[in-house]
């Protein structure tokens, strides 16, 4: 019984197969994990903007107050969510700008220390975790999730003539 076999040229790369590929996989957990950051920064800016009372009281900041950085987190919150719906739909400028995103909430945090310390180096430290499953693992589709491709057998030649005499029209 003769099986369909597909010509994949000596030297490219073919799709893995059934297992799921590591970028997929990382570009997924950076997806789920920015989510998540998403969800924090929701909740952290609706309670920063109703000035809850999880936070430090009387925390200075550098610029703003309070509410500012509340507004600030829910607007980060925001643009995460959307980068996600971008991600998981595997668009490159959605993972750049995943990127940028993440970076930008690392420095909000870090403004945002005054007022919630562990929480904001306990974000920091998520945001450095995708930002890396997004910049190591997330690139081109192709490139990190295929194995290479065995070479094709070439056809065999047809077997020599038994021998090879003037009357063949070989040269003895």
């Amino acid at each position: 019984m003769a099986t369909a076999q597909h010509h994949v040229p000596p030297g490219s790369w073919q799709a893995s197969g059934s297992a799921p590929a590591r970028g997929d996989a990382m570009l997924t957990f950076a997806a789920v994990l920015m989510g998540v950051l998403a969800l924090f920064n929701g909740l952290d800016g609706i309670a920063a903007i109703n000035r809850s009372h999880v936070f430090v009281r009387d925390a200075h900041y550098v610029f703003g107050d309070l509410r500012a950085w509340g507004w600030a987190m829910l607007a980060l919150a925001i643009a995460q969510g959307f980068t996600v719906v971008g991600i998981m739909a595997r668009v490159q400028a959605a993972r750049w700008f995943g990127v940028g995103v993440l970076v930008l909430n690392g420095f909000a945090q870090m403004s945002f220390l005054p007022s919630y310390p562990a929480w904001s180096i306990l974000v920091i430290a998520l945001d450095v975790i995708a930002i890396y499953a997004l910049i190591a693992y997330g690139g081109r589709a192709g490139t990190d999730r295929a194995v290479p491709a065995a070479p094709a057998a070439a056809p065999a030649a047809p077997a020599p003539p038994a021998s090879y005499g003037p009357d063949r029209g070989a040269a003895g």
